[in-house]
């Protein structure tokens, strides 16, 4: 294995398994555009939290998905790979998909929070993966480059997110 300087994690599915009924987050999405009287551009919630901006329900839309996220997390379980981010000698982040407060809970409920030094969520840049910014900030938070970090993720997403990044890139199994 290449030694790296720092190694981020993506969250859900490669440290936790958050506790979330994602279609029922998209079922409440929906009645956030139905309150608007707005139609929703799909039924896929990323799309719609992409769209919300073009009809000014973003934070409405965001908030709704952050409430089942902070549930989820609290009631997530610990994957393997946690165990492995304890005993990380060099400094390790996460940088998820998932909103901030629910990675800062979900860290806190398996008693992960001690050993990362940066949490990028969701909200925390302008941006989300799979544009690079999310993961740059947190190589940046954790004092390294991307040319020396890892990012262990389980998503496509997350692979494409390394790659723009120019960050070496490894599945969880």
């Amino acid at each position: 294995m290449t030694e790296y300087d720092a190694v981020v994690y993506d969250l859900d599915g490669t440290l936790v398994d958050l506790v979330v009924d994602w279609n029922a987050v998209a079922i409440d999405v929906i009645a956030v555009y139905a309150r608007a009287a707005t139609e929703p551009p799909s039924e896929n919630l990323w799309e719609l939290l992409e769209a919300a901006s073009n009809f000014e329900i973003a934070p409405a839309v965001e908030e709704t998905i952050a409430d089942h996220e902070r549930e989820g997390a609290r009631l997530s379980r610990r994957l393997a790979r946690a165990d492995e981010a304890l005993e990380r000698r060099v400094p390790v982040g996460v940088c998820s998909l998932n909103c901030e407060a629910a990675c800062r809970i979900a860290l806190e409920e398996h008693d992960l929070e001690p050993a990362v030094d940066a949490v990028v969520g969701r909200d925390t840049v302008e941006t989300r993966k799979p544009d690079p910014e999310p993961l740059l900030e947190t190589v940046r938070g954790l004092g390294s480059e991307p040319a020396t970090t890892l990012f262990v993720g389980d998503t496509e997403r997350d692979e494409r997110t390394a790659d723009r990044a120019g960050v070496d890139f490894e599945y969880v199994e």
